[in-house]
């Protein structure tokens, strides 16, 4: 797998799963599964790999130059 997603866009899924995956905890109604997709975006920034990215061609990551 190459890398396709940058530092600041590792930094904002981080934050932006933390924040979904609050939600499991702070909602009582059938949509706090929703946070549930917290997961995807941590597990994104972990590996540093977008599987929609790589679909539609968009990296974020500085390229290397030849």
């Amino acid at each position: 797998m190459e890398t396709n997603v940058g530092t600041v866009d590792r930094i904002l899924r981080v934050i932006i799963g933390l924040a979904l995956l609050s939600l499991v905890f702070l909602i009582d109604s059938d949509l706090r599964w929703i946070g549930l997709i917290g997961l995807v975006t941590l597990f994104t920034a972990a590996t540093s790999w977008c599987p929609a990215y790589f679909m539609l061609g968009i990296k974020t990551c500085p390229t290397k130059q030849d």
